[in-house]
Order: C-alpha cells, then structure tokens, then sequence
C-alpha cells in the first residue's frame, strides 16, 4: 500500500503495537510523534480539536512516514466514518457502542457492497493504493469498536461475534463513568481493573485484538502483558504539559540551591 505498514497486519501480528494518540492538528507536532518509534497514529476527532480539513493534512504527514493511520470519529455516523476512510485512515474506532447491532452498523460502514453500505469515493485514499483502492479497501480497514459503556462491557461476548469486527478500544474515562465511578485512566484496581481483565480475557479468546487509552508507559506495558495487543500512550498535549512541568520545578529547585 504505497509504502504505508498494514494497520490489519501490524494488530494480527502479536507483536504489541504502540499507538500515538493526536489531538492537536499542528501538523509540525504530527510529524515529531512519527519520528518517535510510534508503530500507528490516531487521530483524535470526538474529544481533540481536530476538523476535517486538519484531519487531511495530519493524514497526509502520517502517511508520508510510513505509519497507518487511525480515525477516532466523533459518533457512530456512516457519513463520518466513510469521510474518514476517504481521506486516508486506514482505521475508524467508534465512540459509546452499546452493543452488537452499533458494531454491526460500523462495520457496514466501514465496508464496500455486498459486505456493507460503503459509498465509493477514496478521495485520497486511491492514491495510496497502486492497484486498485476498491480491491484491498474491504479486507485492509479495520473498524474498532469501543468498550466504553456498561452496555458493550456487558454484551462483550456478542460484540466480539460480529463478523468484520477488526479490534475493540477499552476508553477507561466513560467506561469508569458508566461503572459508577470517576473519569480517569491507569486504573490499578476497583471495577474498571477488573473490567480490562475481562476483556484482555475475552478477546484473547476470540482472537480479536484489543487495544486501550493510557496516560503512562509503564502503565501500558503491564496491559499488553496481561493480553492488549494495542496501547494509546498519552497524548503530545500531556508530554508538553509534563515536560513544561519538570522543567519549572527544576529550575526552582536548582534556583535554591
């Protein structure tokens, strides 16, 4: 696919897959997180502050490293997850499913007749492939279902049955929600720790990978240890945040000194 790694091949592939999340559409930011040792890139559209058009460019830097892109799309929309696809991602995640028919319509949106309802127009997406985008796209797009309601943890069985299903994303912030607790990530223990064993359990078990949202690395390694195959790492917004707070407290600390 014009030099850009296999987003199906890199998750079926076993090999624990690092996942640069973007919510800024500062494409100078998008083209430092390539360069980092990323295996994908997602883009955030529901929660970060990214719009169509910054979504092109962000795929068209993703793309030109080499990396498959992702599309985190605001709702369960068909017209949003085909816009998605026709720029280039290679990958839609769909934000709170409650269960197998919600997946059931994202997969359909996410692929070409007879197997769905796709409508046919890869504005960018032919350039990326050299022979023919419409031969690759049905078996290439992977669509993720998010578990991140009570009613996907619970149908999780059923959602993982659904045929086309390519991987699911734990969101832990909506998911702690619906279990009746607060936002958050990196959860050690309680309902949302439990949670993600059942799915590392379950998916592992289906074969379908699955992959989550987390603030620290060392947090992420432990999850693709215990059976994710997939792992957000934060965002750029929160290295800067970090990164700027360390450097105040060492320039304070050291100013005292």
């Amino acid at each position: 696919m014009s030099g850009v790694a296999s987003l199906r091949s890199l998750l079926g592939s076993g090999t624990p897959v690092a996942l640069a999340w973007l919510t800024s559409p500062d494409p100078l930011v998008a083209e430092t997180v390539t360069q980092a040792g990323f295996e994908a890139v997602a883009l955030d559209m529901q929660h970060g502050a990214i719009d169509e058009g910054e979504a092109l460019h962000l795929l068209q830097v993703v793309s030109g490293a080499g990396l498959p892109a992702l599309v985190r799309v605001p709702w369960n929309e068909p017209g949003a997850i085909m816009k998605a696809l026709d720029l280039g991602a290679w990958g839609v995640i769909s934000p709170m499913l409650e269960g197998p028919d919600d997946v059931r319509a994202l997969v359909a949106a996410c692929r070409y007749p007879p197997l769905g309802f796709r409508s046919y127009g890869p504005t960018r997406g032919a350039a990326l492939v050299a022979d023919g985008y419409a031969t690759h796209a049905n078996e290439e797009v992977v669509p993720i279902a998010m578990i991140e309601t009570r009613g996907a943890l619970e149908r999780l069985d059923e959602i993982l049955q659904v045929d086309g299903l390519g991987a699911v994303f734990v969101g832990p912030a909506d998911l702690s929600q619906a279990l009746g607790g607060p936002p958050g990530a990196d959860f050690e223990a309680g309902p949302v720790a439990e949670a993600l064993a059942h799915v590392a359990e379950r998916c592992t078990a289906r074969g379908v990978p699955a992959g989550l949202y987390t603030r620290s690395a060392a947090y992420a390694a432990r999850m693709l240890r215990l059976g994710f195959r997939f792992a957000a790492l934060g965002s750029p917004l929160q290295y800067v945040a970090e990164g700027a707070a360390r450097a105040i407290a060492t320039l304070r600390e050291e100013a005292r000194a």
